[in-house]
């Protein structure tokens, strides 16, 4: 293996490693709105969470 295998192999690992790191946050954002619209929506008189997956669902 070259120099140049080992640097795109290190490149690829860290690259991997970002967008594991990128997804994590977009799936703790999505549980803080989540959560945030679920504590909410009894007060503001907005449908349930229930409802709202019923709907954009299949």
């Amino acid at each position: 293996m070259s120099w140049l295998g080992i640097v795109v192999i290190i490149l690829g690992l860290y690259l991997a490693f970002k967008l594991v790191g990128f997804a994590l946050k977009l799936a703790m954002w999505l549980l803080v709105i989540v959560g945030a619209y679920w504590f909410l929506a009894p007060l503001f008189g907005w449908p349930e969470l229930a409802e709202v997956i019923h709907v954009l669902g299949p």
